[in-house]
């Protein structure tokens, strides 16, 4: 039978219960981070193949846009007409000192030599897909979780892991397997950090502070991802983005036919 003061001394001190606390708060920072920044990489990746996969389109129908505007505006000579073809032009037209730098890179429609392709059903090379596969996400998940910065202690080994972690995350957002697999090499052969020592309870409450902080701002980071529209489409289709994508390019196809027509239309007119 124990006594109260035999009780007394097997419980934990509060500064015990607050290094739990801390690590079990690191952990979930850590977690945490590494669903965001996956999220964040699938994000950009999508994003990127939108760009290259859609913009050509895009930039067709706002050409044509601004040609029917125009055409319609030299047949009629009506002044709204004429503001709203000035609009459209104006829309279309590059940026001041754009022009010079796009140099060479469009044909003499406007058009880069992919949007070309596409809207003449010539070959077109299709978007580098960059999207990570599972093994490039277990290795990068398990690296997060062993070299990240926030597991350091000393000023030292904090700056080591924060270069590594930096490498791991450019690797990652590439898609680049076989570097994970050197990077996981490379830390398991690396210097083994000192074991955590204890902290005074007002350095642990400091420690508690900033890991809410920084879950604070990782959460603003992950909202503002999910608000926008790439985030959206992917929500639409999570199971095959690429072929969401399919499915609005061939309905641009199809209104770039149709501006084209009345384009044609409008320009038998005159």
């Amino acid at each position: 039978m124990t006594t109260p003061e035999a009780e007394e001394s097997q419980a934990p001190r509060p500064e015990e219960r607050l290094e739990r606390a801390v690590r079990a708060a690191e952990q979930a920072l850590i977690e945490y981070e590494i669903a965001v920044e996956t999220f964040r990489v699938e994000v950009e990746n999508f994003s990127r193949l939108h760009e290259q996969k859609l913009g050509p389109l895009y930039l067709r129908l706002e050409e044509l846009d601004a040609r029917i505007a125009e055409a319609r505006a030299a047949r009629t000579g009506d002044p709204e007409d004429i503001r709203r073809a000035e609009e459209a032009r104006a829309r279309v037209l590059p940026m001041p000192g754009v022009e010079e730098l796009m140099n060479g890179w469009m044909d003499g429609q406007g058009l880069f030599p992919e949007a070309a392709a596409m809207l003449t059903d010539q070959q077109v090379r299709p978007p580098e897909r960059v999207r990570p596969s599972e093994e490039a996400r277990r290795l990068y998940r398990d690296l997060a979780r062993k070299a990240h910065p926030d597991l350091a202690q000393e000023d030292a080994e904090r700056e080591r892991r924060e270069e590594f972690i930096t490498r791991v995350n450019a690797a990652y957002a590439r898609g680049d397997e076989a570097l994970l697999r050197e990077l996981a090499e490379e830390w398991a052969a690396g210097p083994v950090p000192a074991e955590r020592r204890p902290s005074r309870g007002e350095e642990l409450y400091a420690r508690l502070e900033w890991l809410a902080q920084r879950k604070e701002l990782l959460t603003l980071v992950a909202r503002e991802l999910e608000d926008g529209a790439i985030a959206g489409m992917l929500r639409l289709a999570p199971d095959d983005p690429d072929a969401l994508l399919d499915e609005i390019a061939g309905k641009l196809r199809a209104d770039v036919a149709q501006r084209e027509a009345e384009l044609a239309a409008l320009l038998a007119q005159e």
